[in-house]
Order: structure tokens, then C-alpha cells, then sequence
């Protein structure tokens, strides 16, 4: 189905994804402006459904620092690569000056269906190299929506173990296990009416925020109606090699694919941790 996509490109900057009759599906900007203090790195934003509703938020007044739909490490050895102020045990939240930086290198591939892209995950202070990627971004077009797979292989750049952890884990800040690949919902997701086909569910008949957050399940969905159109849009989020505990902030709204929530993940040098996700947007 990849001949019903086009890709669009501004060569050193961003491409976009669109139908064969230019309905912008995503955009995805791999050398961004951001400042420093967010952790800068590529974005997909905007993020629309197939029909044309807008899904992702880009900088919201609450969270400058979540960028769209963006791969994030709350900690590298130390290095905030969510953005933000980082929190310290005793101390809490404080701006540090020790937000890192993913920078694009190279493409595998820039097509339509599948781009691979390599990356470099940076130290703050020194631009050091912590951690290699090689990502690969499917689109596959579905029955009333289409597909956004994800995969990221992160290679231990270092001669040393390096330590990946959360404010959880690793701050003793109960419930702040955020981490991996975020997505930042626009207003829309939003929940007030009411209405129970509205809202989140997961793997295993849960539903609700409450039962949603942390709890290990292979997919979670956000069912959402938008203004303006009022049509109704499913977000499927779904991590193929198995539950994980799912990170989710309904008055955000924002979704993560924590892979890691209650110790810190070592990654031994030479070491490559693999993420597969798949997102799934259709019309409801």
C-alpha cells in the first residue's frame, strides 16, 4: 500500500508523509530549534488522523519540554533526555543544566513507507556520545486509519556500563516512571462529557487512568472526539514484545511506553537495547 503515500522533504530540516491526494499524515522535524532546557530531538508534530483531526501537541503551556510524539530516556548516567527540570531525592525538581541531545547523522533509507534514520544521544556538558541508534519508522495505511511502527535499537556508545533510569526508580519519586517513546495528545483526548466510549482502556478489561497507569499490559487504547468535527478518533498504542507499564496522564494528556518501571536498566558497553512500538490511529 506504500504507493497510496508520498513523502515530502526539506532537505536539513524536516519531511512530511501524505496520502497519494496530500492529506498530511505526520511530520517529522530531525533537526529541531527547541531549547536547550527540553532536551532537543527530533518530533513527529503535527500528527493527524486519516480524516484530518489533529492528534498530537507540540510545546504545551504545562510541558514546553514534551515535543509531540518524541523517543525519550528520563535519565542517561545522569543526563535528562525527557527535558525539564530533573528531580534529585532530598533536593526534588531543580533546573540543572544537564539535559542532553539526540542529533540526526545519517539515513538508511527515506521512503514513503520506511525511513531509517541513525542518531547520537549527547551529553550535556561535553556532547559526549552515550548512546547510538538506529531507528526505522513504518506507515502502513489500514482500514479507516493508518499505522505508525516504531523501532529504535540503542547502542551503549561508551567503553562502560551506562545507566538508564526514571524518577522512580531512581529518585524514589513515587509513581514518576516516565520514559521511552511519549506521545503528547492534543486538548482533544481530553475526557469531560461523560460519554463512555470516550476515555482510555487497556489489555485485560481495564479502563480509566487510575487502572491504565502502571500497570503492565501489551496495548492500551484513547478513545477521543474532536472539536470542531466531532468525529471520534482510536489511539492505539501497542509494544510487540509484551506488557509493559504504561505511562498515561489523562488532564495532559499524555501516553508513555514505559519499558522499565520499579529499578534502573543497565545496558553493559557494546550493549543494544531494542524498543518496537506501534501506533494505530483510526477513525472511530
Amino acid at each position: 500500500m506504500n504507493e497510496r503515500l508520498r513523502l515530502r522533504h526539506e532537505t536539513g530540516r524536516q519531511f512530511e508523509i501524505l496520502t497519494s491526494d496530500d492529506r498530511l499524515l505526520w511530520r517529522y522535524v530531525y533537526t529541531p530549534d527547541t531549547p536547550a532546557g527540553e532536551s532537543p530531538r527530533p518530533y513527529v508534530h503535527p500528527l493527524y488522523s486519516l480524516a484530518g483531526d489533529l492528534l498530537t501537541n507540540f510545546r504545551p503551556n504545562d510541558h514546553p519540554w514534551h515535543h509531540g510524539l518524541s523517543l525519550t530516556l528520563t535519565r542517561v548516567d545522569g543526563t535528562n533526555f525527557w527535558g525539564g527540570p530533573s528531580f534529585r531525592a532530598g533536593e526534588g525538581y531543580r533546573w540543572r543544566e544537564d539535559q542532553g541531545t539526540q542529533r540526526h547523522r545519517e539515513w538508511g533509507s527515506l521512503a514513503p513507507g520506511r525511513v531509517e534514520e541513525t542518531l547520537e544521544w549527547c551529553e550535556a556538558a561535553t556532547g559526549r556520545v552515550l548512546l547510538r541508534e538506529r531507528r526505522v519508522l513504518l506507515t502502513t495505511l489500514t482500514p479507516g486509519g493508518w499505522s505508525l511502527q516504531w523501532t529504535s535499537e540503542l547502542a551503549n556508545a561508551t567503553d562502560r556500563p551506562l545507566v538508564l533510569d526514571n524518577y522512580h526508580a531512581g529518585g524514589g519519586l513515587a509513581g514518576s516512571h516516565y520514559t521511552g517513546l511519549q506521545f503528547r495528545g492534543a486538548r482533544d483526548l481530553l475526557d469531560d462529557h461523560g460519554d463512555g466510549a470516550i476515555g482510555l482502556t487497556a489489555e485485560g478489561g481495564l479502563a480509566g487512568e487510575a487502572a491504565v497507569h502502571g500497570t503492565p499490559a501489551r496495548w492500551m487504547e484513547w478513545s477521543c472526539q474532536h472539536d470542531g468535527s466531532l468525529r471520534r478518533t482510536r489511539l492505539r498504542f501497542e509494544c510487540p514484545a509484551g506488557p509493559i507499564p504504561w505511562f498515561v496522564r489523562a488532564k495532559n494528556p499524555l501516553a508513555a511506553f514505559a519499558f522499565h518501571r520499579e529499578q534502573p536498566q543497565p545496558l553493559a558497553a557494546g550493549a543494544v537495547l531494542r524498543l518496537d512500538h506501534l501506533l494505530t490511529f483510526t477513525q472511530a
